[in-house]
């Protein structure tokens, strides 16, 4: 089920509203009850057969991790490593299981030539999720950290449906005790107003600007795909137009999950803050997908190190963690070659900063020039690095990158050689830049395109404040932000107005529903 969907918001989310603060007027326990059944359902809209292998892996990490609290709190070392070991191989398997076992038998028949085939196996939605929100859980309970063992409460914690299919990966020290305070259970008429704000605003992301957007990043890589080579216009046009729609698609879901979730009394945590304003790829990962970033930074990075065990240690533990981070995104390797580029990134990242500050260089203050410059580059390489996240192959992803860097000159508009100078026309000739027909600009400037899409994405990026730092006053989610010094929310009737205005205009759209990008993760 989609939360931009007619099923979910006139069905499902009234329905699950209405009798989850019904029944919590009466019980506590059969109100969260019936929020977790709601969940279940949810998730089992989509495909019913996988609620049992969901609820399978709550049950198996549920008892495991009991079975770990018990251990730790009779101090056996030895056998609550065992029970971490066995409870984590099992998780991981399953999740290698449905998402790498068709990708891994392929590559393995190339490798040894051999004719190896199973059936395609069909990917659980959120599987990645749920699996990595019940490791957290599994070693938190061997380290002891486990305060709370409700079951409902746990296993409303795995399937809570504002973040069970695309994130945040949820901590259960975070979520847990909302579950077991009182006034969750009560209507809260700010939690209403909040909450419906922010869902109505990353509603209007979705639908309209990154459904709009999307028609222009496909033809690009789909070209390039079947062995096309698109020109520099076109693979620059649909690296941007891939690069705002995966953008405002993630950043209108981590919205709808937060604004959802406020209704029935809940915070979860930020999972988006302006990935685009970084002015480095450091503050990026600090910014996009943060909740993933937390898990691989406390789970994975730390395990194998950290920055304990000296710089070349150090920056081998990023690469590696970034690898891995990029084989979660999908069994391909055009992810594993993005997650490469991104440790890559932060290697060189955390070098040039200790070369800077060996130097007596001041980080936090290196001027406008040297934040502009930051954000730039930034931005820069994330678009290449977006280029192979979005390819079907590696072959198309580096066709387009082929056109992107000019390897075979550039063509500009024919109209604009009577513009220019005959020295500088004979000069950009001279650099392997010809004139000619372009159907990205001649045809663009006619209908509007994608030139005008991107245009306007990329200056709300760079320059909007953020639906958190709109909302900032009111703290909708469980970490704080900065206000916006430009607009700021309001529970009043000129808010209610554009709300309700959104909010109509986004249900007028919904005529095409369309998946969020992050489900395929």
């Amino acid at each position: 089920m989609l939360f931009n969907s007619y099923t979910f918001l006139f069905l499902f989310l009234p329905i699950t509203f209405v009798g989850f603060f019904w029944i919590g007027s009466y019980s506590r326990s059969l109100a969260a009850l019936w929020l977790f059944a709601s969940s279940l359902f949810f998730y089992g809209w989509w495909n019913p057969i996988y609620v049992g292998l969901l609820l399978a892996s709550i049950l198996f990490n549920y008892a495991f991790g009991t079975a770990l609290s018990r251990e730790h709190a009779r101090g056996h070392d030895k056998r609550k490593k065992q029970i971490l070991a066995v409870a984590v191989v099992a998780d991981l398997g399953l999740l290698a299981y449905y998402k790498y076992a068709n990708f891994f038998v392929e590559n393995a028949s190339a490798a040894l030539g051999v004719n190896w085939q199973i059936d395609a196996v069909i990917l659980p939605l959120g599987i990645s999720f749920f699996t990595f929100t019940q490791i957290a859980f599994l070693v938190d309970s061997y380290r002891g950290e486990v305060k709370e063992t409700n079951f409902i409460h746990y296993g409303l914690f795995v399937t809570y449906f504002p973040h069970l299919i695309a994130g945040p990966v949820l901590h259960h020290k975070e979520m847990m005790p909302q579950f077991a305070m009182p006034i969750t259970y009560r209507v809260q008429w700010d939690n209403l107003s909040i909450g419906l704000t922010i869902f109505t605003l990353g509603l209007f992301k979705k639908v309209v600007l990154a459904d709009g957007i999307a028609p222009y990043a496909a033809p690009a890589f789909d070209m390039a795909a079947h062995g096309g080579e698109p020109g520099f216009w076109e693979a620059w046009g649909g690296a941007l137009a891939y690069t705002f729609q995966l953008y405002f698609d993630f950043s209108g879901y981590s919205d709808m999950a937060i604004g959802l979730s406020r209704l029935f009394g809940v915070k979860l945590p930020l999972n988006f803050s302006s990935p685009y304003k970084a002015v480095n790829i450091i503050e990026f990962w600090r910014r996009w997908h943060m909740t993933l970033s937390r898990f691989l930074r406390d789970y994975l990075y730390y395990a194998l190190g950290g920055n304990r065990k000296g710089a070349a240690r150090r920056y081998l533990n990023l690469f590696v963690t970034m690898l891995l981070g990029g084989l979660w995104h999908g069994a391909g390797w055009t992810y594993v070659i993005w997650g490469a580029l991104h440790g890559s990134y932060l290697m060189v990242n955390h070098a040039w900063r200790h070369l800077r500050a060996s130097l007596g260089h001041d980080l936090k203050h290196s001027g406008l020039a040297g934040r502009i410059a930051g954000v730039v580059l930034t931005f820069f390489v994330v678009v290449v690095g977006w280029v192979f996240f979005r390819a079907s192959n590696l072959d198309a992803a580096l066709i387009i990158l082929k056109s992107m860097f000019c390897i075979d000159g550039i063509t500009m508009p024919s109209s604009w050689h009577g513009l220019l100078h005959w020295r500088l026309v004979q000069l950009m000739e001279g650099m392997g830049i010809g004139f000619g027909y372009v159907e990205a600009i001649d045809e663009g400037l006619r209908y509007f395109p994608v030139q005008g899409w991107i245009a306007a994405l990329w200056a709300l990026a760079w320059f909007a404040p953020n639906t958190q730092q709109i909302m900032a006053a009111f703290r909708p989610a469980l970490d704080a932000v900065a206000p916006s010094g430009r607009l700021r929310w309001q529970p009043d009737v000129f808010w209610l107005g554009v709300t309700a205005l959104g909010l109509f205009y986004v249900l007028t759209e919904l005529g095409k529903v369309s998946e969020f990008l992050y489900f395929q993760f």
